[in-house]
């Protein structure tokens, strides 16, 4: 089993990175998707992405509940969660425990069968924020990010498409 995290900023490649990652394992991939068609461009982006993947994937929509997620598809070919970014965001729309949720995700990883790829966005390179909202995004996406580097075997920064090993 291997848990693998790509993180970069906004448009850097990360995806099709981790797409050509999943597939590299035996087994169908499953694309565990966290994002939520709630506008036109949402609904274009998803599409982009599918058009672009395929129709070899196993698709699970999952907004909020990743640890059920990864444990009912345990067993099969290797997952791939894009995005943990969209993940957390969700978490706090719902008002959820983001950093109980984040907690159980890097306690349950290291007893999963299966492997699974990480996609996660990079956004405490910038300046910071000029409202608490976005503040507090930036400081839970930074201690997700660590979280589960923590307890991944691999972690990779995309930038340009090209992807650095870090771990």
């Amino acid at each position: 089993m291997a848990v693998i995290l790509i993180t970069g900023g906004a448009r850097s490649g990360k995806s099709r990175h981790a797409e050509t990652r999943t597939r590299a394992f035996p087994g169908r991939p499953v694309y565990v998707a966290t994002a939520e068609a709630l506008d036109t461009e949402m609904e274009d982006r998803i599409a982009r992405h599918r058009a672009r993947r395929g129709t070899d994937w196993i698709e699970r929509e999952v907004p909020l509940d990743l640890v059920q997620a990864l444990a009912a598809t345990d067993g099969g070919g290797a997952r791939l969660v894009d995005c943990l970014t969209l993940w957390l965001s969700n978490l706090l729309h719902a008002e959820r425990d983001w950093e109980h949720e984040t907690t159980e995700l890097a306690r349950a990883l290291p007893g999963l069968k299966s492997p699974v790829v990480f996609v996660t966005n990079e956004v405490g390179l910038g300046i910071v924020p000029d409202n608490a909202l976005a503040r507090r995004f930036r400081d839970a996406a930074g201690f997700m990010n660590q979280a589960i580097a923590a307890v991944a075997d691999e972690v990779e920064f995309v930038v340009a498409g090209l992807p650095m090993k870090l771990k």
